[in-house]
């Protein structure tokens, strides 16, 4: 069966985060720390933990088929030329990896590869900071647009970036 997929893009130079600092702020209240692989250490432990928690949150997406084994995460999303570090962004409670969200590099827009967040750790914000930080540091970058695409099933994550101001990629080139 083939699967429509609903395809956003965000103009990162129109995009304004400041309606959505308060929910940030709330879930650093709550004991969240955010960071990024950079800050971490894109060591071969950390690109571990990365997959690991990857693979638990995409699980949950609709259709998605087994999951990448570890050779073929690295090969394929950290090991390009599109991967940084400073585009992945991690949320920790603690020691534990709860939450993350990744965008890759390209000349002309970005890519937001994948948020999820813990199935504990659902519906305390997270997954909308996540991409709210996520943003922030692709928009470093000098990529005019980011984009993103979900299968229309998984409409939480549909709607928040929608109200993140992502547009349907046909609404962005008039049509």
């Amino acid at each position: 069966m083939s699967v429509d997929w609903v395809r956003l893009t965000l103009d990162l130079n129109a995009f304004d985060e400041t309606p959505f600092e308060p929910r940030l702020r709330k879930c650093r209240e709550a004991g969240i720390t955010f960071t990024t692989m950079s800050e971490l250490g894109d060591t071969a432990e950390n690109r571990r933990a990365l997959y690991e928690l990857n693979k638990t949150c995409a699980a949950d997406i609709p259709e998605r088929g087994e999951f990448y084994t570890y050779d073929a995460y690295v090969a394929e999303r950290i090991e390009t030329p599109t991967y940084n570090p400073c585009c992945v962004t991690l949320a920790l409670e603690g020691p534990t990896w709860v939450g993350m969200s990744t965008a890759s590099l390209h000349p002309d827009h970005a890519f937001n590869e994948m948020t999820g967040v813990l199935p504990t750790h659902r519906a305390q914000g997270l997954a909308l900071s996540l991409k709210l930080l996520t943003l922030t540091h692709t928009r470093t970058h000098d990529v005019p647009t980011v984009t993103t695409f979900h299968h229309p099933a998984n409409t939480a994550m549909i709607t928040l970036n929608r109200q993140l101001g992502h547009v349907p990629v046909a609404d962005a080139n008039g049509g």
